[in-house]
């Protein structure tokens, strides 16, 4: 699961897991709070694991609104409806999932890890005048 900042285009977190429940993303997002601050409003698909009880009792008590692509839902089959995240998992499949054979989580999470790096620190995004996420951030604070 990706966590992006919708402004910065910075990748947050990623919860690499073989199955995800919707009491494991309340904890994953409960956990970058910790780290980052709490944002207004948690923006996602309509799976099961965000539309979860667990997830609905989370965004009631850390007061963080869940939103659903903008406001709306993500209709099933149409996922330009959310065009940037359904880029940005393209890219990871495609340059990181793609590239390895995983033996172990751990294995995952490390290569996972130094991609989301990469992203972050190195590659230039067109939306953010050609500067990497991490560094937008920091000249927009």
């Amino acid at each position: 699961m990706n966590v992006v900042d919708d402004f910065s285009r910075e990748m947050v977190g990623q919860f690499v897991s073989i199955s995800i429940s919707g009491r494991q993303v309340a904890g994953f997002l409960s956990q970058l709070i910790e780290l980052r601050g709490k944002p207004k409003k948690v923006i996602c698909d309509n799976g099961t694991e965000f539309t979860s009880t667990a997830m609905i009792f989370w965004s009631k008590e850390t007061g963080v609104e869940l939103g659903f692509s903008g406001g709306i839902t993500i209709q099933p089959g149409k996922p330009t409806q959310n065009a940037f995240v359904e880029s940005l998992n393209g890219k990871f499949r495609n340059e990181c999932l793609n590239q390895h054979w995983f033996r172990t989580l751990d294995e995952a999470r490390c290569e996972i890890d130094l991609w989301r790096e990469h992203y972050n620190n190195v590659r230039p995004h067109s939306s953010l005048n050609f500067l990497p996420p991490v560094e937008y951030a920091k000249r927009a604070a």
